[in-house]
């Protein structure tokens, strides 16, 4: 067995129970089937997790983050404040479509979270992280626009996420790409009226 640091054993962890998630399901995703599926001892899981759950949010965490392209990098046309709004939820959105199978494990993993005893925390944490990760795009997007919001960022970012959860769960579902994209377009025309220009 090649030798890797403990970081990239985790890594390779959660991309096997990613792969396993979506070939079987997360409640067939046991700890037996991860490391099979990534070719390693039960003991590296244990060296890496101190819990299945530890685990569940490393893969949540992983998805969300891949789905989330930078600021910077998404918008290499139109610089203007709407432009930056537009291309950066479009770069988004190109994520999700380039990757149902794993947006489907992250509602699957709510609702797994949600039933199981015990394990109740995993939905709510994976929820503080999108926020998190929301409020943090939706500042990156400000500095790169030059603009500053005049809601609340919090705000900004629940609303977001519920709009971009429920856009998404639509999508998973009927697949409609021009009716996905015009609903981002006016989310992106809303949040450009709910600007000022930078202080």
């Amino acid at each position: 067995m090649t030798r890797l640091s403990a970081d990239m054993r985790r890594e390779q962890l959660v991309d096997a129970a990613i792969r396993v998630m979506i070939r079987d399901g997360v409640g067939k995703a046991t700890t037996r089937a991860i490391v099979a599926e990534a070719g390693v001892p039960l003991g590296v899981f244990h060296y890496c997790f101190r819990s299945k759950e530890e685990l569940l949010h490393a893969v949540i965490e992983g998805i969300m983050q891949r789905a989330l392209p930078p600021t910077t990098t998404a918008t290499p046309d139109d610089r203007s404040p709407r432009g930056i709004i537009r291309g950066t939820l479009h770069a988004y959105w190109d994520q999700v479509r380039a990757r149902p199978d794993e947006q489907m494990v992250t509602y699957e993993l709510t609702q797994y979270a949600l039933r199981q005893p015990g394990l109740a925390e995993v939905a709510r944490r994976q929820y503080q992280h999108y926020l998190t990760l929301y409020s943090d795009h939706l500042e990156a997007i400000a500095q790169v626009a030059g603009i500053r919001w005049t809601v609340p960022v919090p705000v900004l970012a629940r609303y977001g996420l519920g709009l971009m959860d429920g856009l998404t769960l639509n999508w998973l579902i009927d697949r409609d790409d021009v009716q996905a994209s015009a609903a981002l377009d006016e989310y992106a025309a809303y949040l450009s009226s709910v600007t000022a220009p930078g202080v």
